[in-house]
């Protein structure tokens, strides 16, 4: 029996019901959608936040199975497996093998990230550095049958002087791809290190040259994810693409209306949000399958709020709450992420999440999440 849980912005009772949200019902059939993936820290390593990342695989895997069971791929050792925010690319090659593996014996569609995070980051950089170290990492993807996402890079930005320097990179790794890969346009509002990319702070002349980049090689891009959290550019760019490349929306404000798109067109999805709203956002869009706009707005539009809570700035933090959402909602046995980075909200941001996830249904053992609630607010001295 659920009772008033008093939160720092107040009184609160817990609804007593999740949704029904079974699994098992197979893909969307309309729309493409991958969720980005979290991965879970082992609370009990000896290890600081400046060490290598010391995962709790079996926790990590079990969670991609819960979102392959509901019908959604996984996006892979992207942003949201705090990939160059305690995983590094050892810890990132890793997890790939194993969620590729794990893939292959459930059936699950997959996706990953390939950057360039094994180069130093600070330090001079050289172009043909660059190149190598995509190249490792499009190998280790390819190697393992995951469709690779060429993640925006750290040090691209660093070594490249203009437009023409990530024209001529991203060519060279398109004509080595040996299948379509989907391009990652990350904002700075994700990473501050990838201020300026595609050449230029002026995002229309960025804008520019990542289109170039797609129309000179059309038959090598299956789509492109945009996080720039501007939706009016995301249907500029989405109405721009060569015919048969897709829009990958990954705008966590704004996504409802994206995905159900307009007249001219729509995007699929690639989303942090995704990770805990997974089962729902499925059913979503399987509303969506059957032409019934109204309906995948109605379930999904009520989760905007949460997704604007999670990312709002320094909206790189997001992850903390998303982790703080599995926790509640029993997905792991612990609140302890990688690298420490679970002190990077405050108790207040973490109760409104947990208040507006409980309202939308997304816990399956309320009372599970409220006892978990009540236990984190006592450890900061503010349980009743």
């Amino acid at each position: 029996m659920t009772t008033t849980i008093h939160l720092p912005q107040g009184p609160y009772t817990p609804r007593s019901t999740p949704l029904d949200l079974t699994p098992g019902l197979g893909a969307p059939s309309s729309r493409t959608v991958f969720s980005a993936a979290h991965v879970v820290a082992d609370p009990y390593a000896d290890v600081g936040p400046d060490d290598a990342a010391a995962v709790d695989w079996e926790s990590t895997l079990a969670f991609r199975r819960h979102l392959w069971a509901h019908g959604l791929g996984v996006a892979e050792a992207m942003d949201t497996a705090q990939r160059g925010m305690g995983l590094d690319w050892a810890g990132a090659a890793d997890l790939i093998r194993r969620s590729a593996a794990e893939a292959k014996a459930v059936g699950g569609r997959i996706a990953c990230g390939v950057g360039t995070d094994q180069l130093p980051t600070t330090g001079e950089v050289t172009l043909a550095d660059v190149r190598a170290a995509y190249e490792e990492q499009l190998a280790l993807a390819e190697e393992h049958g995951v469709q690779p996402i060429l993640m925006a890079s750290r040090a691209l930005a660093r070594a490249a002087r203009g437009p023409e320097d990530y024209l001529s990179t991203y060519a060279h790794l398109l004509r080595q791809a040996s299948e379509p890969v989907i391009l990652h346009w990350l904002g700075p509002m994700f990473d501050p290190a990838l201020e300026g990319y595609w050449g230029s702070t002026d995002l229309d002349e960025a804008t520019d040259t990542f289109l170039k980049v797609i129309a000179e090689h059309p038959d090598k891009v299956d789509g492109i994810k945009i996080s720039l959290l501007d939706a009016a550019r995301e249907i500029d760019v989405r109405r721009r693409l060569p015919g048969g490349v897709r829009c990958y929306t990954g705008d966590d404000f704004h996504y409802p209306e994206l995905i159900a798109g307009d007249e001219r067109g729509f995007s699929h999805a690639l989303l942090g949000i995704f990770d805990p709203l997974g089962p729902l956002a499925a059913h979503a869009v399987r509303v969506l399958d059957t032409g019934d706009v109204d309906g995948f707005r109605a379930l999904l539009d009520p989760t905007v709020e949460l997704s604007r809570h999670l990312f709002q700035r320094p909206t790189r933090f997001y992850k903390t709450g998303v982790v703080f959402l599995a926790w509640l909602a029993g997905h792991q046995d612990h609140f302890t992420m990688v690298g420490g980075l679970q002190s990077a909200r405050s108790l207040p941001h973490l109760a409104t999440a947990y208040e507006l996830a409980d309202g939308l249904g997304l816990f399956p053992d309320p009372d599970l999440a409220a006892h978990r609630m009540r236990a984190l607010l006592a450890v900061h001295g503010g349980a009743r």
